[in-house]
């Protein structure tokens, strides 16, 4: 990854991804999605939805941002 944000494409995605491996319910939602065809976009949608009620990290990064990179977030989860 050799984006222009301590190696990922934005702040907004090393927020993301610094969020789901350092928070603990998170981190444990996360590795039920590792299968999953889109297992961010699927992680979200239930982590706002039922099981956290999570719409931001902590440090206030949307889930939804636009800039997110999916895709690199989607690789996190699955090697997780």
């Amino acid at each position: 990854m050799d984006g222009s944000y301590n190696g990922w494409r934005n702040y907004q995605t090393w927020n993301v991804v610094l969020w789901i491996g350092s928070d603990y319910p998170v981190y444990r939602a996360s590795l039920g999605y590792k299968t999953y065809p889109q297992p961010y976009l699927s992680l979200r949608q239930d982590l706002r939805d039922g099981m956290l009620g999570c719409t931001h990290t902590g440090d206030g990064v949307s889930l939804w941002d636009e800039g997110l990179d999916v895709e690199a977030i989607d690789a996190v989860i699955r090697e997780s």
